[in-house]
């Protein structure tokens, strides 16, 4: 697969199976914040290097690469892809967001005042993936308004994951910074 094919250069960029579209296509910025969002991930991640929450983050990531998919399929090869074998993006990946949610508010308690985002690197790592997050939700709200694709379970998706994002923020204040790996 060649990276610079120049298909690009005036502006159109292709969704999953090849349909050509603005690169100003709602669409197209809703899974680009999407991926932002997984790339602020790994930067996060990278910052957390052996911490418990880094798996999380993998994991997270692996799921919003399936969810880019939902998010770039034009409405006239929904049938292809649901006999793909390409990822695919699960409502009930919702759950396991909820079940960290709960963990982590279980350990920490309740919050009563805003929090100040930059106590350490993977926390502020953290709070930028959040608020990629929140970009990436307000994108897919503008593609579902009127869409004939179902995104209410991304919506719920990317609303826990925000959340989560914010917990783990608070997480990562809490313990010692790891050193940055080498």
């Amino acid at each position: 697969m060649k990276i610079s094919t120049k298909t690009g250069d005036g502006g159109e960029t292709s969704l999953l199976y090849g349909r050509r579209v603005s690169k100003s296509d709602p669409r197209v910025a809703a899974y680009g914040a999407v991926d932002e969002l997984t790339a602020a991930l790994g930067m996060a991640r990278a910052q957390l290097a052996d911490h418990e929450l880094a798996a999380e983050l993998e994991r997270i990531q692996r799921e919003l690469i399936a969810l880019m998919g939902l998010l770039a399929l034009h409405p006239d090869d929904q049938e292809r892809y649901a006999t793909s074998k390409m990822p695919k993006f699960e409502p009930d990946q919702v759950e396991a967001l909820e079940s960290k949610i709960h963990e982590l508010e279980a350990a920490q308690g309740s919050w009563t005042h805003w929090v100040l985002p930059g106590a350490n690197l993977p926390s502020a790592a953290l709070e930028l993936a959040r608020a990629v997050c929140r970009r990436a939700e307000r994108g897919v709200v503008g593609i579902s308004e009127g869409a004939v694709n179902d995104y209410a379970d991304v919506l719920v998706y990317l609303n826990r994951l925000a959340d989560l994002l914010w917990l783990m923020a608070r997480a990562a204040e809490r313990e010692p910074t790891p050193a940055p790996p080498r």
